[in-house]
């Protein structure tokens, strides 16, 4: 077991929606020395930008989160930035924190690598069983490396790292902007406004009829610092609730929830995505005794609460 409370972390990314969250965990945990470089000193697509960063900060963890990432729309505006980005940033960061002697790497991927046709429950032997969804194919694939060269780089040198995979997130905090929002954040505003406005009706995105599973961020946080923890291997794991919804169900709660009383219109023009999601979360569990604790309901209102007080 890893005694956090004596390690100066760097957490990248620590600014960020889940980066925030994973944060305030390890200052709950007495941890004194943690550190979020800002991309605005710090490219971490450029290497002399994170050998200064590493000079810098002297850490002996890395919690890499910072990401480049968005829901569908985005993915499918930014293939090139989001392959490129997170492909370098990964690459380069393991690399150079091997270099540095860091103790501990910790890697997070995303559910986006999973093949597209994964058998649910998805089980961590199921990574390389296909493509992923071509949505957000470059995304999950460039994430993917960290994993292989998480591996390659334990075989080869010993260096201790680990590779996470998050289902997807929601929570206080998250991202609204209807240009770059995941599922969650893009419905409950939309319920939001057209609640207060007094629309008649709103449009989401596909069928409703494909599945996802959803992570509180609070919960995903507390599974991340628990594995930086107590988890020393370079299998992957899965983070997530274990539980499945429809987007039609989900988008549902969100209007009874926000008070919307108007008609959902589905745009079945536009990409549902992957056709289902649901995680096999057991090895989580026996790895580092994570389980998720709060549920969708609970957490939707939680984040719905936010969302009212923070509108700009």
């Amino acid at each position: 077991m890893l005694n956090l409370a004596q390690k100066r972390i760097v957490v990248t990314g620590g600014a960020g929606f889940l980066g925030r969250h994973v944060v305030e965990q390890l200052h709950l945990m007495s941890c004194e020395h943690v550190f979020v470089p800002r991309s605005r000193d710090y490219d971490l697509r450029k290497e002399h930008d994170i050998q200064t960063m590493l000079r810098t900060f002297r850490p002996d963890v890395i919690i890499h989160l910072a990401a480049v990432v968005g829901g569908i729309g985005a993915n499918q505006k930014n293939p090139g930035k989001y392959f490129y980005d997170n492909l370098i940033m990964g690459a380069q960061l393991m690399e150079q924190s091997r270099l540095f002697g860091v103790e501990k790497f910790v890697a997070i991927g995303t559910i986006c690598s999973y093949p597209k046709y994964t058998p649910a429950p998805f089980r961590e032997e199921d990574l390389w069983e296909g493509y992923p969804e071509e949505t957000n194919a470059p995304y999950g694939l460039a994430k993917k490396m960290m994993l292989v060269q998480s591996q390659a780089y334990r075989e080869q040198y010993g260096f201790n790292s680990i590779f996470l995979l998050p289902v997807n997130l929601y929570g206080p905090g998250d991202n609204f902007d209807l240009e770059t929002s995941h599922v969650i954040p893009a419905i409950i505003r939309k319920c939001v406004e057209a609640t207060q406005s007094g629309a008649d009706s709103i449009v989401l995105w596909g069928t409703g009829e494909v599945t996802r599973e959803f992570i509180y961020v609070k919960d995903a946080a507390e599974a991340i610092v628990s594995a930086t923890r107590l988890f020393d291997r370079s299998d992957p794991v899965n983070i997530g609730s274990g539980q499945e919804t429809t987007i039609r169900q989900l988008a549902e709660t969100i209007k009874e929830l926000t008070g919307f009383c108007g008609k959902i219109v589905w745009d079945s023009h536009r990409p549902d995505g992957q056709p289902r999601r649901l995680l096999d979360v057991s090895k989580a569990k026996d790895s580092f005794g994570f389980e998720a604790r709060t549920s969708l309901v609970d957490g939707l209102r939680k984040t719905i609460d936010w969302y009212r007080n923070h509108q700009s």
